[in-house]
């Protein structure tokens, strides 16, 4: 009779070292006690060794200067550069008469009619009100050139990105190529490519509406493939059996359908135009932006202020329009689009046969004084000797003390070995070693660039801007979600404040906090604050609400709820809400170069001031690489998620 033997026993291992996550932590610290050492012995010292460095300053710098010396006779700027520059000038110079002659009255009924149309009575009212308001604070012309600079960048975006997302959208390949070209374009702040883009089309209105296509059409390019890779399928099947081509299918079913996706990236576009278009008046975009850029220079907060107003009454304008376009949800018959034309048209006409054409010296408001008698006054009295809690500027000091400092210190001492290590870890740890790789290699590729230093300072305001924003962001996503009360109050506040570009952030922060590193980080969490607030509140409310249902009936407290399910549920949100924090803090930390941020956003900052591409360039790569690093680093992969699954 033949024996059975017993499979041997299985040894138990706790539960915590069966976690994924414990895996890859412990391959982390056998890979970590194999290469440190090596690292150490022939790097001893804990910066980034010089070694490893490549100055790119001389191979820079003879670019800088032939693109400079053969601006004027090179053919390739004669005849490709210089056609593209006269097209963008005579573009923004034909509608910028058109609204001339239009008159402010024509401008005027035009929007409101366009609004009513669109979205209804109540918002053309509000249009009106609004370019009305533009008027009266003396606004009118610079209003009229941001918005001919906006017309003709928002048209070349839309253009642009609506290529780019039709070829991502039928075309995997594509897809795979341009994703990390958007990614980059998408991660890379404003100011980073305003410099590259001056020494081929000099300063001026042509790289001002360049600059803004490059930041703004990436998120047109992006939802363009959502919405035709999200097709319903069954739609498509139905009319291809009808024996359409792919050109029909194109036309009749996928862009039809993807209408949704489309506006709303016509919306974010729009609104990301805007932004750049501010930001541009550094390099001589003119408008609305430039008078914002001359009152920071000389800190004017009333006419800082006198300019941005009109500009967050255009961002919210055109950001309700464009998703009532969305929406879909008034009618769209073409005898009333016929009709509203018709009575625009016939507004412009009266007002230039009355001579009206410009906006009356005795109808502006000027609120530039008493705005910057308040600040004077918030200033003798805020900024320094306020009992018991103090002035802004000692809560700045204290920040910059007691945060700013020990986290730059804290990481400028680390040894550079474990700053990669420490980035792979929390990059694989949420994603997958793909991501953790992209993660590191863009961290040493800092390092390469020889800005090793200022990046890890740039970083330590990121982590403390982020860190506050978060803290509060969630607090008050938390209190939203719970309350409609309190979320109604916050939605028009936050309307603003995520409206509002990145330029006009700076202006109140420099006036109570003066300037340094503080203000920087101020402003960028004001920035993005309104982001991280609505991800929250909205991850919170879209809970399965059987769930909690389910815990009140065990008699859990509202604490109880928020803690063991709403935020447990809302994971993903949360981690997006992160996600999309980080991003846009960093993006205001670089502008905060001009207030006294230091690190790689001063020397964005005076490459441009100076014409230096060496010193530009360098720092800009060095913030695309930081961006893709901390994007991996706070982004959940997707693939993975589905491969667990």
């Amino acid at each position: 009779m033949a024996t059975v033997t017993a499979p041997a026993p299985r040894i138990a291992l706790p539960g915590i070292l069966r976690h994924r996550a414990v895996h890859k932590l412990l391959l982390l610290a056998v890979a970590a006690a194999i290469l440190v050492p090596l690292a150490n012995a022939r790097w001893a010292s804990g910066s980034w060794p010089s070694a490893l460095t490549v100055d790119l300053t001389e191979p820079l710098t003879r670019t800088s200067d032939w693109i400079i010396d053969n601006r004027d006779s090179h053919p390739l700027f004669l005849y490709f550069f210089g056609y593209v520059s006269n097209a963008v000038v005579l573009s923004v110079r034909a509608v910028y008469l058109v609204l001339l002659a239009a008159g402010w009255a024509g401008v005027t009924a035009f929007a409101g009619l366009v609004a009513w149309r669109v979205a209804g009575v109540k918002l053309a009212l509000g249009t009106g009100a609004a370019f009305l308001a533009c008027g009266l604070l003396g606004m009118w012309v610079p209003t009229m050139q941001t918005l001919a600079l906006m017309v003709v960048a928002v048209l070349a975006s839309v253009l642009v990105g609506a290529l780019l997302g039709l070829a991502a959208g039928l075309s995997d390949r594509m897809d795979r190529i341009l994703r990390p070209i958007l990614d980059t374009m998408q991660v890379l702040p404003a100011f980073a490519y305003l410099l590259p883009v001056v020494l081929v089309f000099g300063i001026g209105v042509p790289a001002a509406v360049l600059a803004t296509v490059v930041y703004a059409a990436p998120p047109m390019a992006r939802l363009t493939s959502l919405g035709l890779r999200g097709a319903d399928k069954s739609v498509l099947e139905a009319v291809e059996s009808l024996g359409s081509t792919a050109r029909q299918r194109l036309l009749t079913a996928r862009i039809p359908l993807a209408r949704k996706e489309l506006l709303l990236g016509l919306n974010q576009t729009i609104m990301m135009a805007l932004s750049m278009a501010v930001i541009a008046s550094v390099i001589g975009a003119g408008g609305l932006g430039d008078r914002v850029y001359q009152a920071l220079a000389s800190v004017d907060v009333g006419a800082a202020l006198s300019a941005g107003i009109p500009i967050v009454l255009l961002a919210v304008v055109l950001d309700r329009v464009t998703g009532a376009a969305g929406d879909g949800t008034e009618g769209s018959d073409r005898a009333g689009w016929a009709y509203a034309l018709l009575a625009a048209v016939a507004v412009a006409v009266a007002g230039r046969l009355l001579g009206r054409l410009d906006w009356p010296d005795a109808w502006t408001l000027n609120i530039a004084e008493p705005v910057n008698r308040a600040v004077g006054w918030m200033t003798d009295h805020l900024y320094s000797g306020v009992p018991v809690v103090g002035g802004t500027a000692e809560w700045a000091g204290h920040f910059t003390t007691w945060v700013l400092d020990p986290v730059r210190d804290g990481l400028q001492g680390l040894p550079w070995w474990s700053v990669l290590l420490i980035v792979a870890a929390l990059a694989w740890l949420i994603g997958t070693w793909q991501t953790a790789l992209t993660a590191v290699l863009a961290m040493a590729a800092i390092g390469v660039l020889g800005v090793w230093q200022p990046s890890l300072d740039t970083l330590s305001q990121v982590l403390a801007a982020v860190a506050v924003t978060l803290v509060l962001g969630f607090a008050i996503g938390i209190a939203a979600a719970r309350s409609d009360r309190v979320e109604r109050m916050l939605r028009p506040v936050l309307d603003v404040f995520q409206t509002m570009p990145q330029f006009v952030y700076l202006i109140p922060v420099v006036a109570l906090f003066g300037v340094g590193r503080a203000p920087a980080v101020a402003a960028a969490v004001v920035y993005a604050l309104p982001a991280v607030v609505r991800i929250t509140a909205q991850g919170l409310r879209q809970v399965d609400q059987a769930s909690l249902e389910s815990a009140r009936s065990l008699g859990a407290t509202s604490g109880q709820q928020i803690r063991q399910v709403q935020l447990p549920l809302a994971r993903p949100a949360l981690l997006l809400a992160v996600n999309q924090g980080v991003v846009l803090v960093l993006a205001v930390v670089i502008i905060g170069g001009l207030v006294g941020g230091g690190a790689l956003g001063y020397d964005v900052v005076f490459g441009l001031a100076q014409g230096d591409l060496a010193t530009g360039l360098v720092a800009g790569a060095a913030i695309v690489c930081l961006g893709l690093m901390l994007d991996r680093v706070t982004q959940p992969t997707e693939r993975r998620a589905k491969k667990g699954a």
